[in-house]
């Protein structure tokens, strides 16, 4: 009966610390516009298998999609990243992120946009 309370006092304190470790990591900051276009420019954000944008200099905007390369462009507009694919699809979002990972929110979705920020990966 003892080593049944010990291992369940031990879960419980299991479970507390890697709900504690995975809420320090998902501990998401609202960019401004200046912080924005410093941690997006040179810099790509992916899903790391189906999509990718690439941010670059100028407000040139390179998206990878399914094996398909198309341009765009983005920036920053009242705190909010502003990207434009053209053929309809264009919107602003707000930007959080925490470490690599970030999130587009935009006003009225119910979900974000989520992915890793990163360099750009070399592809052909």
């Amino acid at each position: 009966m003892r080593t049944c309370i010990t291992v369940t006092a031990l879960l419980s304190v299991a479970a507390v610390a890697i709900g504690q470790v995975a809420q320090a990591e998902e501990k998401f900051q609202k960019l401004n516009g200046s912080q924005i276009r410093a941690r997006f420019a040179g810099m790509e954000m992916t899903d790391g298998t189906h999509w990718a944008d690439v941010f670059l200099s100028g407000g040139v905007l390179t998206t990878y999609a399914m094996g398909r390369k198309s341009s765009g462009k983005w920036d920053v507009q009242k705190d909010e990243l502003c990207v434009d694919r053209g053929k309809d699809d264009a919107g602003c979002y707000q930007v959080w992120l925490s470490g690599k990972k970030v999130e587009l929110r935009h006003e009225g979705a119910s979900l974000p946009m989520e992915g890793i920020l990163q360099r750009p990966a070399a592809r052909n």
